[in-house]
């Protein structure tokens, strides 16, 4: 799933780390130095936990929320001084033109020691490098940066202050790549010698440029959204509300439809209809109507026969494949004829948006039928966008339809993100200006492996970047063509670059190991498998086919065997090695979907037990908490004689006492 990167780091009484997370992004690994210890996280496979015998404990390294990473760093005492050190990589949001990147630097009071005077100092070094070799302008930032370095395509800033109190803010940075059309190049990168993989590396990427008003293609849009009882509650009411939002924004020349499923099948128009301000709101009226969370998820009769003569023909066999009675199409030759008929429109993009929270049978033969279906269609094949809601569908799947149909794919693991996510699929989906794009003369390669192995359309709101691994010659200059939205043939020469200071393998290893394992999970192969492996490992992001440990190491004696889980000996020196949970999405939940479960994005529940005692610990604490700043009170309770000290000490034991049989009765409750 998309990981998200760190916004605060707390630690707690009982030694757990949580990290919170902002923008989309993957955790590659903490580093936790204690007086006497060191504790290091790493990659390895999963044949390799199999030598501990037993799972790692859902404790021992979970999503607290799914926004929320909990790890826990054993035998910490209360005055223990810890460095910490986290290390993540993450996306550049794009935006209007703009790139931004955003860092937590934000930093709660009672991370201060109490009367310590201790000095502040926060230092931020930004290096910025476009790969483009084109003009950078800053826009925008958060906090004063001096220049250091300005080349072409190349920035070097430095922040570095005293200040009386720490950061109160995040840091933010945004700049643009100048350009008025669209333009491209490619960075060309060798292997190190410690790389697995001894093929040479390249990317290929296009920028849309600032001067796009009035280009996109006019389109031809048809919702399909799941309205199963699983959807009920805030999945569906968000789903709801980022649908209207997607209709406000289609322009009156583009046409639209909406199919509602479950059991049945429910359509808001037998054809589609102009995007006029009365269909509009004719829409949000039976949407309102008609999005109700209920039936089960069997599809009772065939909808072969359902409106024969329509346009939404393929639309409904596509949408009979993706319902929950797990049942295949049989008809393939009446699949092909709706698909046919749907890939007959010129000068418009036809979008088909498939939303679902459910895992579906036969979903490898799903994606071969679809795929032969759409092979070598012209002039525009329908485009399948995919969005997936919380953790019981089947992500790669999604992402296959999605990788066939040369569309998108997005996704929300909890219910409030529903609305963003699927606001931001629909406005990249829905801005292209360049289609079919292709690039000449890579055919001649001895091998030739891309990341989509299908060239997505290029959207005004988002860059296109594909990178891939060869043998063979590179030509000395490529061209990239495609079709613009009035269906003029477009061409654009590309300029072929060594990239030096790019580490192009670790820069998109993280989009290639999902890719990968979208293809290892359609061809079911090992060897895939055993490649994805290997990629995590050397890049250090995680993967379905790799588990993160850490590592326990006592710089002075061997570390007590009774504050380990899931543990075992390293070598002779006390290194130890703590199992953590996963950080994969899994490949969705049959068994949750037949059953008609909640979509799975409500926040999981802590561990056995400890909600209560967290409940029985909390109550009162975080009513006072709410009113009282911990540093102010701790403070001020330094500035108090030996007498109030002794006698506060007491109250505060009795009430402890007091905490503790509440909590004890409360568990009693819980256990009995």
């Amino acid at each position: 799933m998309p990981m998200e990167v760190m916004e605060h780091v707390r630690t707690f009484l009982d030694d757990h780390m949580l990290l919170a997370f902002l923008c989309q992004g993957s955790v590659l690994g903490v580093e936790v130095d204690v007086t006497g210890r060191s504790c290091n996280s790493r990659l390895i496979t999963e044949e390799d936990t199999k030598d501990n015998g037993k799972p790692a404990k859902t404790e021992d390294g979970r999503f607290l929320r799914w926004r929320i990473y909990t790890l826990k760093v054993p035998k910490v005492e209360g005055g223990t001084n810890l460095s910490i050190k986290f290390s993540w990589s993450q996306k550049l949001l794009y935006q209007d033109g703009q790139f931004s990147l955003i860092i937590p630097f934000s930093f709660p009071t009672c991370v201060t020691p109490a009367g310590k005077k201790i000095p502040k100092k926060e230092k931020i070094r930004l290096n910025v490098n476009s790969g483009t070799g084109t003009e950078i302008l800053c826009k925008a930032t958060s906090h004063l940066l001096k220049e250091l370095r300005r080349q072409v395509g190349k920035l070097g800033f430095l922040y570095e202050a005293e200040v009386q109190t720490w950061s109160r803010a995040d840091f933010n940075f945004s700049y643009t790549v100048s350009s008025n059309n669209i333009f491209g190049g490619v960075l060309m990168q060798s292997p190190s010698v410690h790389d697995f993989d001894q093929r040479e590396m390249f990317c290929f990427y296009l920028f849309p440029g600032s001067n796009i008003s009035g280009k996109v293609f006019r389109k031809e849009v048809v919702f399909i959204v799941d309205i199963s009882r699983s959807m009920r509650g805030r999945p569906l009411e968000n789903t709801k509300d980022a649908v209207l939002a997607a209709l406000l924004n289609l322009n009156t020349q583009d046409s639209f439809n909406i199919i509602a499923f479950n059991g049945d099948t429910c359509l808001f128009s037998s054809t589609m209809v102009l995007a006029t301000k009365e269909e509009v709101g004719n829409a949000t009226q039976w949407i309102n109507t008609n999005f109700t969370a209920e039936g089960g998820t069997n599809i009772l009769n065939p909808l072969s026969q359902a409106m024969t003569s329509s346009a939404f023909l393929p639309l409904l066999y596509v949408l009979k494949m993706f319902s929950d009675d797990h049942k295949l199409l049989n008809s393939q030759s009446a699949l092909s004829q709706a698909i046919e008929m749907l890939t007959k429109t010129s000068f418009s993009m036809p979008l088909i948006f498939l939303i679902t929270d459910g895992a579906v049978e036969d979903e490898r033969h799903i994606c071969n039928v679809v795929e032969g279906h759409l092979r070598n269609r012209s002039p525009i094949c329908p485009r399948i966008c995919t969005f997936g809601i919380g953790s019981y569908c089947n992500h790669y799947f999604l992402q296959m339809l999605a990788q066939i149909g040369r569309g998108y794919y997005d996704a929300a693991y909890d219910a409030d993100s529903i609305a963003f996510h699927m606001q931001r699929l629909f406005t990249k989906a829905s801005s292209v200006i360049l289609a079919n794009i292709t690039i000449e003369t890579l055919e001649h390669l001895d091998s030739l492996e891309l990341f989509p192995f299908h060239i997505p359309d290029l959207s005004s709101g988002s860059p296109l970047i594909i990178s891939g691994r060869y043998h063979g010659e590179f030509p000395e200059s490529l061209k990239a063509s495609g079709s613009l939205a009035d269906m003029s043939n477009f061409m654009i020469d590309l300029k072929i670059q060594k990239a030096k200071e790019i580490p192009l393998d670790r820069v998109f290893a993280r989009r290639q190991i999902n890719l990968l394992t979208v293809q290892a999970w359609l061809s079911e192969s090992r060897q895939l498998e055993d490649k994805i492996a290997k990629m995590s490992m050397q890049t250090g992001f995680p993967s379905e086919y790799t588990r993160m440990i850490l590592l326990v190491t006592d710089k002075g004696k061997q570390a007590s065997e009774s504050v380990m889980l899931q543990e075992k000996m390293v070598d002779s020196i006390g290194q130890k090695i703590i199992l953590l949970g996963t950080l994969g999405i899994g490949f969705g939940d049959l068994t949750a979907t037949s059953e008609n479960l909640p979509s799975g994005v409500e926040e999981p529940k802590p561990p056995e037990g400890t909600d209560v005692i967290f409940k029985a610990a909390t109550n009162c604490c975080a009513m006072v908490a709410d009113r009282i700043c911990c540093m102010c009170f701790i403070q001020a309770c330094s500035k108090l004689n030996n007498q109030c000290a002794i006698a506060f000490t007491q109250l505060c034991s009795a009430l402890t006492c007091f905490g503790c049989m509440d909590c004890c009765c409360e568990l009693c409750v819980s256990c009995g």
